[in-house]
């Protein structure tokens, strides 16, 4: 494996959330899905997997890699226990699923909680091999605004409707808080207006 250190501290029985996307740009609503983890699930840290390219989305629009880390860091710095990684690049992997199997083989002893806003849910039966990160790890979706019906109505809600709790995988389980509007294609139309 390519890449042999942690984005952040280690230790047995840590319980980590992963937020992945591509952070074009960071903003408010990534780290409200983090705080909101942190509390409602006892995380002790997330990390934020920086992806070099979603395989979903446009090339185009895209800004680079280090720009949009380097966004990610200043935001995620005034919170000491969001961590910016650009894990994805290091170890060469283009899907979630790789990624996220490469994480548990060099960090067996932490518990890791893959972590998503609800209007990421409505899309996610399209990502390569969905149904391999429901059985992988936890989800947890933090309710977004404009997508909190999408747990009644998503394809893996359906898929997965009995496992509402972390006890038994496959899990995706909602999760309420306060509400945080902002979102990445928003903050993206508004420069293009500008």
């Amino acid at each position: 494996m390519n890449w042999l250190r942690p984005p952040g501290p280690v230790a047995k029985g840590l319980r980590i959330g992963l937020l992945g996307g591509s952070f074009n740009p960071a903003h408010e609503g990534h780290l409200y899905v983090s705080e909101i983890a942190l509390k409602r699930l006892g995380l002790d840290y997330v990390w934020w997997l920086v992806a070099p390219q979603n395989p979903l989305k446009a090339v185009a629009g895209m800004a680079p890699l280090q720009a949009r880390l380097v966004a990610a860091r200043a935001l995620a710095g005034r919170h000491p226990r969001v961590i910016v990684s650009d894990v994805e690049r290091v170890l060469g992997t283009r899907y979630t699923i790789d990624t996220l199997k490469a994480l548990c083989r060099r960090f067996p002893d932490q518990r890791f909680i893959w972590l998503m806003g609800s209007d990421n849910l409505e899309q996610f039966h399209r990502w390569w091999r969905w149904t391999e990160i429901a059985t992988l790890m936890p989800i947890a979706v933090i309710l977004r605004p404009g997508s909190v019906l999408a747990p009644l109505h998503a394809k893996a809600m359906q898929r997965f409707a009995r496992r509402r709790n972390f006890r038994k995988l496959p899990a995706i389980v909602p999760v309420d808080g306060r509400r945080n509007e902002a979102s990445a294609t928003a903050i993206r139309a508004k420069d293009v207006r500008k």
